[in-house]
């Protein structure tokens, strides 16, 4: 086995009362308004950003056309009052009045992409929020480098930031805080680094094996499933999607036992797409190294519910699979039958995440969870719909609002999204129990989540993230959002642990 990538985590996150003499830059909020940009919080850090020292920062801001506007990055010499600080970093941060905790961690992110070569950093932010600052740093300052050589290998004014001091008005405040945004971080970057490795190094056996390392470590009960395993065990869909690799599926069970309610996460892990003998278009491939986002999503939130130590019992079933074209591939037209006995014509092999999730969903229900959420980069129609940062929430209404509501709350655009009874009726298979697809384009996310929804028991609460987008950003950077892999949507997953656990 390939040891979990070595990289390095992101920045050194800690509490402090007082500006060390060594700090390369202090980091600050600026708000915009008509009467000019104004520094926040206002009514935190007197010792530090003392009335006369805030008044030459604003002259010196104002003087080079700073205006507080969301993400705006000004830099200045530090004013004479600041001992020790080589320069001041004003972040904007937009309106006063919308001011809120993930415009906060969207603007500690563009400060943290901003300041690479940098060894120390201390910052304001986390008067207006320490949590969402801390996160903010962290996932501004991932940066993915196991695969460059030395040819390539950021040289040191370009490595991120190494420490961030979070200023504190007192001891003890936004400890807890700063706990819960650390491991929520390094939740996030756990998924990165899962969907950025590539497919050469990241098939099935090896992501399993990889998984299982993480979950002993913390201590978590793990079962994995192997090819032979997988077929006297009747998981007709991972089988099907994986027998044209020659790297067999897997699927693997991660289980964290913190009390009596129990939560099922599943999520597709397709390690890499071609769409097998429905071959997608060689334009853009790439991208699906990313098709395993939903897996890794599920996997880290399980790790983190047991690093939080949440009083509920979360379960991750994790179908894995690599689907290529080849001589055992499926074909358009083969009948497999899912885990549970339900028979499936195949229509198209690049419809393929819901066939591997079928089985993991029916497993998952075996073990009479009150919640199942799913999770998958399941269709581009996803991205029709909504674009490439806004997750569809389906599923059973008041669950699915609720995960929906949930991911808004925590800055990862969740939306509520129907499945229509009229598209049911589309899926109708005329040799076999149901089909893959639908015979047309419309509403194809929808389509997906009605397929789905067949295998989800009906006394189960269940919601279905579609975030085909979201999880990959081939875009520029944004926010402590970077190239590749987001880590969409761990911290939805993690938020609606928390309220079920609060329950």
């Amino acid at each position: 086995m390939t040891a979990v990538a070595d990289r390095s985590l992101g920045p050194e996150l800690a509490r402090t009362e007082t500006i060390g003499a060594d700090t390369d830059v202090l980091v600050i909020g600026l708000t915009s308004s008509e009467d000019g940009p104004a520094i926040v919080p206002e009514d935190l850090f007197g010792d530090v950003l003392t009335a006369d020292v805030r008044a030459e920062l604003l002259d010196q801001l104002g003087a080079v056309g700073a205006k507080g506007k969301a993400e705006e990055l000004t830099r200045i010499p530090a004013p004479a009052g600041l001992d020790g600080v080589t320069s001041v970093l004003a972040v904007g941060l937009g309106s006063a009045d919308k001011l809120d905790a993930e415009q906060v961690r969207r603007s500690a992110g563009v400060a943290a992409r901003s300041l690479s070569g940098t060894e120390l950093v201390a910052t304001t932010l986390s008067g207006l929020d320490i949590g969402a600052a801390a996160e903010g740093f962290y996932l501004g300052a991932y940066s993915f480098t196991p695969f460059r050589s030395d040819k390539s290998a950021p040289k040191p004014d370009e490595r991120p930031v190494a420490r961030v001091e979070l200023l504190v008005p007192e001891p003890g405040f936004g400890e807890e805080a700063l706990f819960r945004a650390q491991l929520t971080a390094e939740a996030v970057a756990t998924a990165r680094d899962f969907v950025n490795t590539p497919p050469s190094h990241l098939f099935p056996a090896e992501f399993a094996a990889r998984a299982e390392e993480l979950a002993e470590a913390a201590g978590l009960t793990v079962e994995v499933l192997d090819e032979k395993a997988l077929e006297a065990g009747g998981y007709g869909g991972v089988l099907g999607v994986g027998k044209g690799s020659s790297r067999p599926p897997r699927l693997i069970r991660i289980s964290y036992a913190g009390g009596p309610k129990k939560v099922a996460l599943v999520g597709k892990g397709i390690t890499f797409d071609t769409g097998g003998i429905s071959i997608k278009p060689a334009q853009n491939m790439e991208n699906m190294t990313s098709d395993m986002a939903g897996a890794a999503a599920v996997i880290a939130a399980t790790l983190l519910a047991a690093r939080l130590s949440l009083p509920i019992t979360v379960t991750a079933t994790v179908p894995m699979a690599e689907n290529m074209p080849s001589a055992t591939a499926q074909r358009p037209g083969d009948v497999l039958t899912q885990y549970g006995g339900t028979t499936v014509e195949v229509l198209n092999t690049d419809a393929e995440g819901r066939l591997i999730l079928a089985d993991a969903i029916v497993r998952a229900s075996e073990d009479e969870p009150e919640y199942l959420i799913d999770v998958a980069t399941l269709t581009g129609a996803q991205m029709v719909a909504l674009g490439t940062r806004t997750p569809g929430v389906m599923g059973t209404d008041e669950f699915r609002d609720r995960v929906a509501r949930i991911s808004r709350e925590v800055g990862e655009n969740g939306w509520a999204m129907p499945l229509p009874a009229e598209l049911r009726s589309d899926l109708n298979s005329k040799i076999a129990d149901l089909a893959n697809v639908a015979p047309h384009r419309w509403g194809g996310m929808l389509s997906a989540g009605l397929f789905l929804q067949e295998f989800v028991p009906e006394n189960v609460q269940w919601a279905h993230l579609d975030v085909a987008g979201p999880a990959y950003n081939t875009g520029g950077p944004f926010g402590y959002i970077g190239k590749g892999g987001t880590g969409v949507p761990v911290r939805t997953l993690i938020a609606v642990l928390q309220d079920i656990a609060a329950e």
